[in-house]
């Protein structure tokens, strides 16, 4: 019998709790393990291999340019951020939610950080799945946005997202305050990825309290790119980058922005089954570059990617 050869890493992905149940202060009806892998993904055969985690994205309010396809398949829900989250737990078998506050950007709807506060804490209550909770990306309003929403969920080990070069301190701080973890986020670069890392823990935010997302780009956006960052990414952590063992998280949802995702066009087929399999094939490839947890849009996309995921991990 041919021996099967076999990779030794030294390095080993730190283990993130997401959720906190009962027994933990919490109110959680789960509390996910992301990371904690000591090879790359699915070679069991190598080590040990964890899991992802999949969740789905809710938002506080959708815009016009709101895919039809989702609106059309999950119905009205999505008027109501309370009822699409538990949806997506109950109906959908998501693991966990990414609540997507958007309507507080000041250029937008400027919705107050204390209406944001309350929406999350209602989430909390109606749902029990961990939660992420995203701001708008505008640094000086997400401040405030995710010290509430931070203080309204304290005990629940949520994660807040996301923590960036130039905007890291409030997240960290309403993270450490109130027991969550963060979500360091970068744009496709190794070395800001890791730079992010340690300026959260020399600010106080444990290594093990973080999780990154080096940005992964959906297909036609620079999907091999943002694949390659994530994979060497992976690969110093297993090697001994202290600094670079964090679990990983990936937006995929990001696949939708290329209108050839779902435009109407009878030359490229149904728009429906291909925008899932854009989806899920964006998906893939993000799990095949070490990413630990998803974030989908779709609930088929949801479906067949956890029926892939079981098939290689047997």
């Amino acid at each position: 019998m041919v021996a099967i050869p076999k990779e030794s890493w030294s390095g080993k992905i730190k283990e993130i709790a997401f959720g906190a149940t009962d027994d933990e202060g919490g109110t959680r009806d789960r509390k996910l393990l992301l990371g904690g892998e000591t090879t790359l993904p699915f070679l069991a055969f190598e080590g040990r291999v964890s899991g992802p985690a999949i969740g789905m994205e809710v938002l506080d309010h959708i815009g016009e340019d709101y895919p039809h396809i989702i609106i059309d398949e999950i119905g009205d829900v999505v008027k109501d951020p309370v009822a699409w989250a538990r949806a997506c737990v109950d109906v959908y078998g998501a693991d966990f939610i990414c609540l997507k506050l958007l309507s507080t950007n000041p250029e937008e709807a400027n919705v107050s950080a204390e209406a944001a506060a309350s929406l999350a804490s209602t989430v909390l209550a109606q749902a029990k799945a961990p939660l992420i909770i995203q701001g708008s990306g505008d640094y000086e309003k997400d401040a405030r946005v995710m010290e509430l929403c931070g203080d309204v969920a304290k005990g629940e080990r949520c994660l807040l997202a996301r923590a960036e070069q130039d905007g890291y301190k409030s997240i960290a701080v309403a993270a450490t305050a109130n027991g969550h973890d963060v979500v360091a986020f970068s744009n496709i670069d190794v070395n800001i990825a890791k730079q992010l890392n340690i300026m959260l823990t020399e600010f106080g935010v444990p290594i093990d309290h973080i999780v990154s997302d080096p940005l992964m780009a959906g297909i036609g956006f620079g999907m091999e790119y943002a694949y390659s960052a994530m994979e060497r990414i992976k690969l110093a952590g297993l090697v001994g980058d202290k600094m670079l063992q964090s679990p990983m998280i990936a937006d995929i949802t990001v696949a939708w922005s290329a209108k050839e995702a779902y435009r109407v066009d009878a030359k490229l087929g149904d728009e429906r089954e291909r925008a899932i399999f854009w989806e899920v094939a964006s998906a893939l490839a993000a799990l095949m570059a070490g990413a630990n947890a998803l974030i989908l849009r779709h609930p088929r996309s949801v479906e067949i990617t956890r029926k892939v995921v079981d098939e290689l991990i047997g």
